[in-house]
């Protein structure tokens, strides 16, 4: 599924704007680097890998605009997911080059990012069917697919893997609040490959892994620092603790870039807040406080294996 894309009409990012999904599709013209950056920020593209291709076509706009120094605005939208910032920086080392060069290297992001998938998930899937015997019961949160990672996701594509392979029974997949990813793109995703799939409130996850009900728990991280804690969507740690404490094998399936050798420890990642009306909605009083986190961090410890298109880190 090609979710983003250049048009010369402009010039723009065009985007598939994922707030819309999955009752609607509609597609967003981004002609400056205002529009980018808010674009991001309001979670119409959201998914680290993706958000390194999203960079990486901002960079190209500022470069086509003329103001390549503008793309550090793109860079820094969202603090915790690393690959928004390489992307950007990628296409910025071929700026003097000239608009089409960084348009060139914007779309080599793009094309690089579905090989490192398909290598990734591949290696994810095998490991899965080498540590759980027969077809799995898989549980995710947030969203991994094509949507969240590029052609051929991370983690959601592992699973859909193993649904190709005849391996897979069932997804669970979790509702992932505030903004409901996983019930609003990770369940439209699957509905789209045919897979088998249940939807479950994120208190239900951990309960169901200690039920019995889950063979396998795959995720995808924004951030995996030097010693492998890894920040994920908030509710990626609870899940971690069920599956420790039931010994269901817990897999972080991300692209090699993910992980930050610059970042020591999980203590030393930015842990994005989000606004309160997120929370608030219309659910609770008005001014009511809220603490929002975007991620949480996961410890190495708890994690069976980080997954990239390179290795498989125990």
């Amino acid at each position: 599924m090609e979710f983003v894309d250049w048009s010369d009409d402009g010039p723009a990012v065009v985007l598939l704007d994922q707030r819309a999904l999955p009752h609607e599709t509609v597609w967003l013209t981004l002609r400056t680097i205002d529009e980018v950056v808010d674009a991001i920020r309001s979670l119409a593209v959201r998914g680290a890998p993706s958000l390194g291709i999203v960079g990486a076509y901002g960079a190209a706009l500022a470069c086509a605009l003329g103001t390549p120094e503008a793309a550090e605005l793109v860079a820094i939208a969202r603090p915790t997911a690393v690959p928004l910032s390489l992307g950007v920086r990628r296409v910025l080392t071929r700026a003097d080059d000239g608009p089409a060069a960084a348009l060139e290297e914007a779309r080599a992001v793009a094309t690089e990012a579905a090989v490192v998938n398909a290598r990734a998930t591949e290696r994810a899937a095998d490991l899965v069917q080498d540590l759980c015997d027969g077809p799995v019961r898989a549980l995710t949160v947030c969203n991994t697919g094509d949507l969240a990672c590029g052609p051929g996701g991370s983690a959601l594509g592992a699973i859909l893997r193993l649904h190709d392979r005849g391996a897979l029974t069932e997804v669970l997949a979790c509702e992932t609040r505030p903004l409901l990813q996983g019930a609003r793109l990770t369940v439209w995703e699957l509905a789209r490959a045919g897979a088998p799939h249940r939807l479950c409130v994120d208190s239900a996850g951990p309960a169901a892994i200690a039920s019995g009900l889950v063979d396998a728990v795959l995720v995808g991280a924004d951030r995996i620092a030097a010693n492998g804690d890894t920040a994920n969507k908030i509710g990626t740690y609870s899940l971690a603790c069920a599956a420790a404490r039931s010994g269901v094998p817990f897999l972080v399936v991300a692209p090699e870039e993910t992980i930050d050798p610059g970042t020591a420890t999980g203590a030393d990642i930015v842990v994005e807040e989000r606004g309160a009306e997120e929370v608030r909605g219309t659910t609770t009083l008005a001014d009511t406080p809220v603490y929002n986190p975007a991620f949480d961090v996961t410890p190495f410890d708890l994690i069976t294996a980080v997954v990239t298109e390179k290795q498989v880190w125990r």
